[in-house]
């Protein structure tokens, strides 16, 4: 698998833009390690049709991971999750009515088949780190960036 070149490798999709504040910090770490990416803001809820179609069409794209934040019923990464053969990072959104239990609960129970991972509500910088992990399994660049992130990480 090649992981050079300026096309997108990471689908970040959320389903409103007030997610955008929180996965900002997704973007800067992808932007430190140089990976690029690419932004959708969609709703499984209120624009199905147009998140099937930037989904199913992920991996044609260049995309090899999808990170997809969502609040309250969440379905986003599920839905995404069905639509294409790329591995989904869920990032659940706090919420002012369960704090984001409700997102994390909707998207680490989706049905078998269907895997989505999750990260930590609003954890964001980790869902960008854990899709450069995944990326490394095939590619050495991506891996070295996590040795040289783990490494000045043990040095702070």
């Amino acid at each position: 698998m090649s992981c050079s070149g300026n096309n997108p490798h990471i689908g970040i999709i959320m389903g409103s833009e007030s997610d955008m504040p929180v996965m900002e910090a997704c973007m800067k770490q992808l932007d430190d390690f140089g990976v690029p990416y690419e932004v959708k803001v969609a709703s499984a809820h209120r624009k199905p049709a147009e998140v099937h179609e930037w989904a199913s069409t992920a991996h044609e794209r260049g995309i090899r991971v999808i990170i997809a934040a969502a609040g309250k019923a969440a379905h986003l990464g599920g839905v995404v999750a069905a639509y294409t053969p790329c591995p989904v990072i869920a990032v659940p959104m706090k919420t002012s009515d369960l704090g984001g239990l409700d997102s994390l609960l909707s998207m680490v129970q989706m049905p078998s088949g269907v895997p989505v991972a999750c990260v930590a509500i609003n954890g964001a910088k980790n869902a960008a780190i854990l899709a450069v992990q995944i990326m490394g399994t095939g590619c050495e660049g991506a891996r070295q960036k996590i040795i040289d992130y783990k490494a000045a990480m043990a040095q702070a």
